[in-house]
């Protein structure tokens, strides 16, 4: 059975230019292009290139500035919070940790701003050293991850840059395509380990399935195969009823692999970007070996950051009324794109998007072979996407289809103006590929 997913993909190869007469068609290519060259008249600025919130959004977390003073308690159950020590995180942060997470506090730790240097961190260290018990990856003669694509980019390069073979598993509505996720774990002990942003994923916006995520936790894989669980979605829900995931860590315990589950999270969305506090959560096993690890290079974190964040933001409760705050800014930017690309697109058979209901983005599809087009097309006109390609391992898309829409740093009049541009883009270039396609036969 298809996935509507699949089923937009099928509505694709019925092309309202295909189906043009060719008078017809090079007439609306002219006209096309007269708009094209009307646009770059205005020489817009506009920028739809990274997932960054938009001013107002870190404004919202302007008060927590004011929590910590020159005469402020910076004690947290006992820890001081102004000196070293205590390198797993202070004990209000870490059961923050825990609530985001899905694990008990004693199984987190809390860093730094970033989420993206703990799992560059781990996987550093599991290349040098193995998972214990196992050879050390870099020893290996052959090394490869499991990477769902569309996905995010920032993953692919951590695996990359140490020489890690990225291996893109297809994307679905329901997540990862299980069946090629189990069949390659199952026969190729030389895969050690997959990347998954389980809710609201990058760039699609779906959430896993329990059925997913089950099958994640259950299925058969090298024993030094890790999953990393990058959560960095959990909260960000658009709508007062949000998506909801299975607990991961208790689907992987109830069959022994809970050393399989590498979990994170920031709250670098929620209230500063690069500023805020990072979760690692794991088994105590896992939580044990990375604490050894980092404390190499590391006595502890930024203790007042955590104090900070942890007096603003209590409990998970806080976290999600917090969060609310934020959907009245976003939802408005993932209406305008709903709202502009079925206004320009719907029905004409060239491009397909995903409609979600929480995250940072939304998966754009066109024709083949038409996305680096409407990419340099739209760069073109003034506006500034997400490089194409760059959703898939080494910034290859192998059908060249799939675009990213991070529509939150833009004000919604920003939005709508680039949403035109790339709606004129999609059909100027799906007409033109019409066109080359009726050449060639």
């Amino acid at each position: 059975m298809l996935t509507s997913y699949e089923k937009a993909e099928v509505e694709l190869t019925k092309n309202v230019y295909e189906k043009m007469e060719s008078a017809e068609l090079a007439r609306c290519i002219e006209e096309l292009e007269r708009e094209v060259e009307h646009v770059k008249a205005k020489e817009l600025k506009l920028d739809m290139a990274r997932g960054k919130p938009s001013p107002q959004q870190v404004d919202i977390s302007r008060p927590m500035l004011d929590i910590l003073s020159h005469d402020s308690n910076l004690f947290d159950e006992g820890v001081d919070c102004s000196n070293y020590g205590c390198f797993d995180g202070i004990p209000s942060a870490r059961r923050l940790a825990g609530e985001f997470l899905g694990v008990p506090p004693e199984q987190t730790i809390v860093l730094g701003s970033s989420s993206l240097n703990i799992m560059q961190s781990v996987l550093i260290h599991y290349w040098e050293k193995g998972v214990p018990g196992y050879t050390p990856w870099y020893k290996l003669p052959h090394v490869k991850w499991l990477c769902p694509s569309p996905g995010y980019d920032r993953h692919f390069g951590l695996t990359q840059d140490l020489g890690i073979e990225n291996i893109p598993v297809r994307m679905t509505d329901e997540g990862p395509d299980m069946d090629q996720v189990e069949y390659l774990c199952a026969s190729d002990e030389s895969i050690k380990g997959m990347f998954c942003v389980p809710k609201y994923s990058n760039p699609t916006g779906i959430t896993y399935s329990d059925e997913t995520v089950r099958r994640l936790a259950v299925m058969k894989a090298a024993p030094d195969f890790r999953i990393v669980w990058d959560n960095a979605y959990a909260v960000h829900d658009l709508f007062d009823e949000s998506d909801q995931l299975l607990n991961i860590h208790e689907a992987a315990a109830e069959v022994g692999n809970e050393d399989r589950i590498l979990e994170v999270a920031s709250t670098s969305k929620i209230t500063f970007p690069g500023a805020g506090i990072a979760f690692f959560g794991s088994s105590v096993a896992n939580v044990e070996e990375v604490a050894r690890t980092l404390q190499v290079g590391l006595i502890s974190a930024n203790k007042l950051n955590q104090l900070m964040h942890a007096r603003f933001l209590p409990d998970i409760d806080a976290v999600h009324e917090h969060m609310k705050k934020h959907a009245a800014f976003l939802r408005p930017r993932f209406e305008a794109v709903e709202r502009k690309l079925t206004e320009g697109l719907s029905g004409l058979g060239c491009a397909r998007w995903t409609h979600p209901r929480g995250g940072y983005f939304v998966s754009f599809d066109g024709p083949r072979g038409s996305a680096k087009r409407i990419w340099k097309l739209c760069q073109e006109m003034g506006v500034t996407l997400t490089p194409a390609g760059a959703t898939w391992p080494g910034g290859e898309d192998p059908n060249d289809t799939n675009l990213r829409i991070a529509p939150t740093y833009p004000s919604v009049g920003e939005l709508e103006a680039a949403l035109d541009v790339l709606v004129l883009a999609t059909k100027l270039v799906s007409a033109q590929i019409a066109q080359e396609e009726r050449a060639q036969a």
